[in-house]
């Protein structure tokens, strides 16, 4: 799922993670808790708040050893799958999506470029008809990639900073080539809400921020332990002009230049406009209901650049004043910028595009399109894999998933409690650069690709066609949806609805606030056609244990900002080309877009139950009434990205 992007994290080489990931062998109860801490934890708390501390640190060791709450192994070999939906073929897909190999899938790069191959490997195994381009399982999208040059300058109170030397810019999707006269603030420490100016104190400014303690030095490979209250801030400074990070000083002469290579995507090169009266074509007349999606934002999705300043240059923006001694709000000089960079073309942003024919004669020229996205963010700074499971873990249960708020001493004895234990087993950290996206969104990926499995395994095809597509740069602003429903591979008025599936693999209480065994949330199916809404309740109500759905992301109340889940997935461009849409997905729990959302915390068995109810769904749109739209198409927001 897309996400206003996590600032202030650079790419590293693959060198920087350790070659195994997991150790096996000793048993949970060969490692006892401290005497001294049992005094510690019982002398502060309760009994029962002791026991719930010392259950969850059982569940980190096991956790630290291979095992974990849903008992999945380390490792799952590669090997066929068939034609059922269950745990043992999700679980052999998606621990090869979701594979180190892959490095994050993150949009034009290599490990994105396996991803896909293997998506249209196997659609191409199963005999689906290419829909992408000249007849290929891929539609290429026009699609650059930024990388800052050393002609760029920046001048404090007109005195220059010199570029390597002083500062560097690390590409960012909406990097502007100027700042003009940008009053300079301390925003507080990076990661650390409790510390931070707010977004409204933040807009329009250039804001430093100083990195938590022992941050840097996560660049040169030791550990980078998740601190208490860090965790990535994605909307706090979305609206600053730059955001600065004092931190270049830890990095080597090779690491200056390595954090500029253009890893991170960036943005999608003007689509081809259809002719008029094409199909994809936007309509010129007719009404539209403007209160709709009048609420309905997609801001910016990073700031507008990041730039890394040594402490000499940060103290310098402040007219000579250390960092470390400054209030958050405290303001400096003025900045102006003009930041060079040059955009290169890549050929890894692609969407993969696969047919199951209907067997009817005349609806199999209608379609159900149903989706995932081929991507993930790639590579971040290293940190120490136990540490940042655990402290998500504690976020979580505070209904603060991906946001940063401080903890309080409870959360932060138990993470305490947590770790000590886990470095009983592990004493060295265990650091981790890549983003593996298993549940963001290699569940869905993999679950459509089981779908498309299953139903090209039926003797009788629905009698609609059916469209398969794994759609490209989602995370950098919903970036191949956009192009596919702009530039159709099939008639775009033929495309009768679209499922999308993006993040189904968690939604247990111990993953999410409200979750369930049973949890699915369902956006936008009532919401934009009642008669697909209905769809959707019929085929969960014929299932023997049907699935509790959470509607709640259909209220307009909930699209503001970082809970605007209704426009931050694929499913969104067709819903604004008039098409009705239901989206699935099991909430964003406290490993999303972490080094931590990885295959083995997948639950599978909920997962299997969820993708064999798409499956149902898929071929009851296939073969029942269109679906109709509640009334006229959703208007385009302002600030859709794209």
């Amino acid at each position: 799922m897309a996400i206003r992007r996590r600032e202030w994290e650079s790419p590293v080489d693959m060198r920087s993670r350790p070659e195994c990931r997991n150790l096996h062998g000793s048993r949970l109860l060969q490692h006892h808790f401290p005497e001294k801490l049992m005094r510690l934890v019982c002398s502060r708390w309760p009994i029962a708040a002791t026991g719930a501390l010392l259950a969850s640190s059982l569940v980190s060791v096991a956790q630290a050893q291979g095992t974990n709450r849903y008992g999945n192994p380390a490792r799952v070999a590669p090997a066929p799958t068939k034609a059922a939906i269950d745990v043992r073929d999700l679980q052999i897909r998606l621990y090869q999506f979701a594979d180190d190999s892959m490095q994050g899938r993150q949009v034009g790069r290599a490990g994105n470029k396996k991803g896909t191959d293997y998506l249209a490997a196997e659609v191409k195994r199963l005999g689906l008809v290419p829909a992408g381009d000249n007849g290929t399982y891929f539609q290429n999208l026009p699609f650059h990639l930024r990388k800052f040059t050393d002609h760029s300058r920046l001048t404090v109170d007109g005195n220059p900073l010199l570029w390597n030397a002083d500062f560097v810019a690390v590409p960012g999707q909406r990097a502007p080539r100027f700042i003009t006269d940008a009053e300079v603030v301390y925003g507080g420490i990076q990661g650390d809400t409790s510390t931070q100016i707010s977004s409204a104190a933040a807009a329009g400014k250039f804001v430093v921020l100083l990195p938590p303690a022992g941050g840097a030095r996560a660049s040169q490979g030791q550990a980078f332990a998740v601190r208490p209250g860090f965790a990535p801030a994605p909307t706090r400074f979305a609206d600053a002009v730059a955001v600065a990070t004092v931190d270049l000083d830890a990095l080597t002469p090779a690491q200056r230049v390595a954090i500029n290579e253009p890893t991170a995507a960036s943005q999608i090169a003007p689509p081809r406009a259809p002719r008029a009266g094409a199909p994809g074509a936007p309509a010129t007349t007719g009404p539209v209901d403007s209160l709709v999606l009048l609420k309905q934002q997609l801001a910016a999705l990073q700031p507008s650049a990041t730039i890394r300043l040594t402490r000499d240059a940060a103290s310098r923006l402040f007219h000579g004043a250390s960092v470390e001694g400054l209030s958050p709000g405290a303001k400096g000089g003025t900045v102006s910028a003009a930041l060079d960079f040059v955009e290169l073309p890549t050929e890894w942003a692609r969407n993969v595009i696969a047919v199951i024919p209907g067997s009817d004669p005349k609806l199999k020229h209608q379609y159900v399109a149903i989706g995932a996205h081929n991507d993930h963010v790639g590579f971040a700074t290293p940190v120490d894999k136990d540490s940042i499971k655990v402290f998500n873990d504690a976020r979580i249960k505070l209904q603060i998933a991906n946001e940063m708020r401080g903890l309080g001493p409870e959360q932060l004895s138990s993470i305490k409690v947590n770790m000590d234990s886990i470095r009983r087993v592990h004493p060295k950290p265990r650091l981790d650069s890549i983003n593996n996206g298993a549940d963001d969104d290699g569940s869905g990926s993999m679950a459509v690709l089981e779908i498309a499995e299953a139903i090209q395994a039926m003797p009788v095809k629905p009698k609609r066609s059916t469209i398969f597509i794994w759609h490209a740069g989602e995370e950098a602003g919903l970036l191949g949806s956009a192009y596919f429903v702009r530039n159709p591979t099939v008639p775009i008025d033929s495309i009768v609805a679209q499922l999308n599936v993006d993040m189904i693999g968690r939604g247990r209480t111990e993953d999410l606030p409200g979750g369930s065994d049973d949890y699915l949330g369902v956006v936008g199916s009532w919401f934009d056609s009642k008669d697909l809404g209905e769809q959707v309740q019929a085929v969960n109500k014929k299932l023997a244990k049907p699935l509790a759905f959470d509607y709640k992301f259909d209220d307009p109340i909930a699209w503001a900002g970082y809970n605007n889940i209704y426009g931050r997935s694929d499913h969104y461009n067709y819903a604004v080309q008039g098409i009705p849409i239901a989206f699935f997905f099991t909430g964003l729990h406290g490993d999303y877009h972490q080094r931590s959302d990885e295959a083995e915390f997948i639950d599978y068995p909920h997962y299997a139950r969820i993708a064999n109810y798409i499956r149902d769904l898929t071929v009851e749109v296939a073969n029942g009434p269109r679906p109709r739209l509640n009334g006229t198409k959703p208007a385009k927001p302002k600030n859709i990205v794209p």
